[in-house]
């Protein structure tokens, strides 16, 4: 048997549900699921932190659960961020680097960077991720890798992700508190791609779309890179939310009519009735009503989501289309209405390819918590704690982007 060289641990802090999944990872790198769990989530609101207390008890209680099982004990974790203030930022940044018989160091590829973010970022936003899309040096343009190559003046076009500074402090507090060191903070589209895309799928053009309870993100990939990350304050608990104004249901009967009766496949069925027993009591209801209300919801959703794609300039741009996760993507047929909303094709995107007790996390809504702890086993900074950025010195204590970028080449 492989000897355990570590641990990866992905917790996902969702708005209604705090999902965390824990594997021993090898000395070759190989992933084996030994723990996992979940437990609902209170006091966020929109993907954000409304009151610490909530959080943190939803965080101790589903690593206790995690703990139970796999018998490791979580003091690190790689950690979700959700809410519309996510934004992506195209930057670009040039330096002269010398010669045209320098060599292109680590050093440079800082300086660039940097040169790259001055004044791009709001002074409110916290960077949580920096992808180099580009470099051109002494303008040949297209270059992945410049490290090691010669040249005097050295470019460079990125993607900023960042979130609102008081949104990415709380979420500290919250790990803080539940006594669990964020490694690394990852928006939940991304992480939710790492652990459903193929290569090919990035490569070629594709979004994923992870559907929320109370927010839906959007992550879109093309040349292998993350070229746009956005959030829409929308998801599946509205649709229950709905059902319970517009029927005069009970919200808990209303997510259980969800379950149950909405799809997106919507056929005619006028007069059509349907029945749910709730607490030994009988519910009829009318299907077409149940069906008008998801549909509205769902044109809402991803209308907004359309917005995105069209925001970033990918509307019906990405040839392989889109992939469904999130717990929103369980919904019967959803594929087929997202497919002639967006008029592109859909697939419903599950973790795969795991060994040990992954068999019960192969569902959309794991998704993200799976790619937390793959990137989790991926980190280079693998078990020491994030650092939270000060006013003092607005690059302490950042991860160096490009070097964690370059390093696996």
């Amino acid at each position: 048997m492989d000897e355990i060289s570590r641990y990866a641990v992905g917790l996902d802090v969702g708005t209604s549900t705090v999902r965390a999944v824990v594997a021993s990872v090898n000395a070759q790198g190989a992933m084996n699921v030994i723990g996992y769990g979940e437990m609902p989530n209170s006091g966020m609101r929109r993907g954000t932190v409304a009151n610490l207390t909530g959080p943190a008890q939803a965080i101790d209680q589903a690593l206790g659960e995690v703990e139970r099982m796999s018998g490791y004990e979580v003091n690190t974790a790689t950690i979700s961020i959700n809410g519309s203030q996510i934004l992506s930022t195209q930057a670009e940044g040039m330096i002269a680097v010398g010669g045209s018989e320098h060599e292109i160091n680590e050093t440079d590829l800082r300086r660039v960077e940097d040169m790259a973010l001055n004044g791009r970022v709001p002074a409110n936003q916290e960077i949580l991720e920096v992808v180099p899309l580009q470099f051109s040096l002494d303008g040949q343009a297209g270059i992945k890798d410049p490290l090691g190559m010669t040249g005097s003046r050295l470019e460079m076009r990125a993607n900023v992700v960042s979130t609102l500074t008081p949104n990415f402090d709380n979420l500290l507090k919250v790990a803080e508190t539940a006594n669990v060191t964020p490694e690394r903070i990852v928006p939940s589209a991304v992480a939710a791609a790492r652990a459903v895309l193929t290569e090919r799928q990035k490569e070629n053009g594709v979004a994923v779309i992870d559907i929320g309870s109370a927010t839906t993100g959007v992550a879109i990939y093309e040349e292998g890179d993350l070229r746009y990350v956005g959030v829409v304050p929308v998801g599946s608990n509205n649709i229950t939310n709905d059902l319970a104004m517009v029927l005069a249901l009970d919200t808990e009967v209303a997510e259980e009519v969800k379950k149950r009766f909405a799809t997106g496949n919507f056929v005619e069925e006028a007069g059509v009735m349907v029945t749910i027993r709730w607490r030994g009591k009988e519910v009829r209801l009318e299907r077409d009503r149940i069906d008008e209300v998801v549909e509205e919801r769902l044109e809402e959703i991803f209308n907004l989501v359309r917005k995105e794609l069209r925001r970033a300039h990918y509307e019906q741009r990405l040839p392989e289309g889109v992939v469904l996760t999130g717990g929103g993507a369980r919904m019967r047929d959803i594929d087929k209405f997202v497919r002639n909303m967006l008029n592109m094709s859909v697939k419903i995107g599950v973790p795969s390819g795991l060994m040990g007790v992954a068999d019960s996390t192969y569902k959309p809504e794991y998704a993200t918590a799976v790619g937390l702890m793959q990137l989790s086993a991926e980190n280079p900074h693998h078990g020491k704690p994030l650092k939270k950025t000060t006013k003092k010195s607005k690059s302490a204590g950042k991860p160096n982007f490009l070097k964690k970028f370059f390093g696996k080449f």
